[in-house]
């Protein structure tokens, strides 16, 4: 749960996916008795773990006096008056303060609130189909194959405008396809509460049959529990090995159908088009026994599939529609943005007003830039998304999912799971890595390693983890580029070891829930030094890019590396762009910095921004 401090007047709101430390202010509580029932028990109040609800709601729900709410939340170090907003569990905790028992009911999301009670109205709607797969076996082959092959001839090459999404009608029946860059913005979306994808189609070429990619696309696809189809493509050519494939797809998990499995298989050309229409016909048969619903009236709620900032435009992002109906004109809210829709585009660039479930749009109109996978919803009130959109923006970092705060929740009865995604040096340590951590239990809790491969830790293995609110461990290896930024985005923690009886003893602790607090550092702006310039009174400044992240005016945690050695541990004092003072400039930007002290600072240097938090 956030930290919460006396000069603000506005608590945080509940992100699903992560866990807060408690407030400082906590430890000074003193919890009164539960208050009885006529039987004996203390007094069930239901919440459900939907995200946040003002004071107001937390009093009516508990039918206590509101200033007695405020109160609580006062000794809690929470300031917030009647019509502000608090997150679920400030709530829970405050109810319990109360001497409430709290009952929690998971969300069980828009489709099943809206079944209790729109079931009258639920109509089946297209499958939105994910395409994964190695590099050059033929995904983007395929989606071009299936949209010019599209009955609707005249569509045919007239899109003219990426969305991150398309749709196709085959045989009067809509089907959409998700055209993002592979497995990372799908786990991505996953990593972030959203579940945009009814089924996987997995493209493996038969010439080079099951590569790593196709690996880590297989563990992502069964990780996120959807249905996969696998295309088999490439069966034209001379080399062309279709029974090796399908073996080397029974060695990496996936049985298919005529070995007695139930993963559907069907060997196509996307090139030519051979075999395309039976995959399609496969499509709509799995699509068919899942049985795919929703409800096409009311507010819309769905998922980001994409977004960016375009010079002209503004905030652009794409929309992917689960819910309900999207109008032009409706206030949106995404993550910390919101706005009211200015115009919508379909697929082929052509504006709209309407848009039911299953249908992708592009939308102009958002105050900003949401992230890819953050779930938007319309809402009737503007000041209502306006000061949800604020609330979620005051919200400053996260707190990691270590081995330690897992440790925590483990020994409160939470979680019964310990998920790893593991990463080693070398092949040959991954077995007995693996075989030694899955041998360890408790009775709170099993690991489960969701992932173990050789390499280095990429943005993937972090968005799987985060998927699975698990932790990275990396053994004797290091972190590719930019992951260490999605780490400390996502809110996971990479473990470091050399000993492999140091990461026993840890995660035997944690599986205990007795592993105790630690500090970790995660990275938050990296920059490379391209000039020194002089700057008058103040010295010098060091010109740089901003490779990762971003720099901050202020920022005292701050180290200069040289060499893979650190040189000088400064303040960042300034920062300019061109003419102009600034407090942040992120990833992409070139800026002046001026260092206090600057040292021997020189070109070549990298710079680097880093938060040490306490991971309990």
């Amino acid at each position: 749960m956030a930290k919460f401090s006396p000069n603000r007047n506005r608590a945080r709101p509940q992100q699903k996916r992560r866990t807060r430390q408690r407030p400082e202010a906590a430890a000074e509580v003193s919890t009164p008795p539960p208050r009885k029932a006529d039987t004996g028990r203390p007094t069930q109040v239901e919440f459900h773990t939907s995200g946040s609800m003002t004071v107001k709601q937390l009093s009516e729900t508990l039918s206590v006096d509101i200033a007695k709410t405020v109160k609580q939340l006062m000794r809690r170090g929470v300031m917030a008056s009647v019509n502000d907003v608090i997150d679920f569990e400030t709530a829970v905790r405050v109810a319990q303060d109360l001497g409430f028992q709290v009952v929690r009911r998971k969300e069980q999301g828009a489709e099943k609130s809206r079944k209790s009670m729109d079931g009258e109205n639920l109509v089946t709607r297209p499958p939105v189909v994910t395409v994964m797969g190695h590099v050059d076996h033929g995904k983007t082959t395929l989606l071009d194959t299936i949209r010019n092959t599209n009955v609707t001839a005249r569509e045919a090459g007239a899109i003219t405008q990426h969305i991150g999404a398309y749709q196709a009608i085959i045989e009067d029946r809509f089907i959409t396809f998700l055209d993002t860059p592979g497995h990372r913005a799908f786990t991505e979306m996953r990593a972030r509460g959203a579940h945009a994808t009814d089924i996987v189609i997995l493209v493996v070429a038969a010439d080079d049959g099951v590569m790593p990619q196709t690996r880590e696309a297989i563990d992502h696809a069964k990780a996120s529990g959807v249905p996969i189809v696998v295309a088999i493509n490439k069966v034209d050519r001379p080399e062309a090995d279709v029974e090796r494939t399908k073996r080397q797809l029974v060695e990496a998990g996936l049985v298919i159908e005529e070995w007695g499995g139930d993963v559907v298989c069907v060997p196509i050309s996307a090139k030519s088009g051979e075999g395309v229409p039976e995959l399609l016909e496969n499509l709509f048969l799995v699509a068919d026994v899942n049985d795919l619903k929703a409800v096409p009236t009311g507010p819309a709620e769905g998922v980001v599939i994409e977004a960016r900032l375009d010079k002209l435009r503004g905030a652009v992002a794409s929309l992917l529609v689960q819910q309900g109906t999207l109008q032009l004109g409706d206030t949106v809210i995404a993550g910390s943005t919101w706005g009211k829709l200015k115009a919508m585009f379909n697929d082929k660039s052509e504006r709209i007003a309407l848009a039911g479930p299953s249908t992708p749009v592009e939308v102009l109109g958002l105050s900003g830039v949401p992230l890819a996978g953050e779930l938007f919803t319309a809402m009737a009130d503007d000041k209502e998304a306006r000061s949800t959109a604020e609330a979620r923006q005051q919200e400053a970092g996260r707190s990691q999912l270590s081995l330690s705060t897992l440790s925590n929740q483990i020994g409160e009865g939470q979680i019964k799971e310990l998920s790893i995604v593991l990463k080693t040096d070398v092949q040959g340590s991954i077995d007995p890595i693996r075989n030694s951590i899955e041998g360890l239990s408790s009775e709170q809790a099993r690991p489960k390693v969701v992932l173990a491969a050789s390499g280095a830790v990429t943005e993937n293995d972090v968005l799987l983890a985060a998927a699975h609110k698990g932790i990275v461990i990396a053994f004797n290896t290091k972190s590719a580029p930019g992951a260490e930024q999605v780490a400390e985005q996502e809110g996971v923690a990479i473990q470091r070891y050399d000993i492999i009886y140091r990461l026993e003893e840890d995660i035997e602790a944690a599986l205990a829930g007795l592993l105790k607090p630690a500090f970790v550092e995660t990275l938050a702006g990296r920059a490379e030094v391209r000039a020194i310039f002089p700057a008058g009174k103040q010295g010098r400044v060091a010109g740089v890019l901003v490779r990762e992240g971003r720099l901050w005016k202020g920022a005292h945690r701050v180290r200069v590396v040289r060499g893979g050695e650190v040189v000088n541990e400064p303040q960042i004092v300034s920062i300019r762009r061109f003419r102009d003072s600034v407090n942040e400039v992120t990833a992409g930007l070139e800026c002046g910095i001026g260092l206090q002290p600057f040292g021997d600072t020189q070109v070549g240097d990298v710079i680097e921004l880093y938060r040490r938090e306490k991971t309990s």
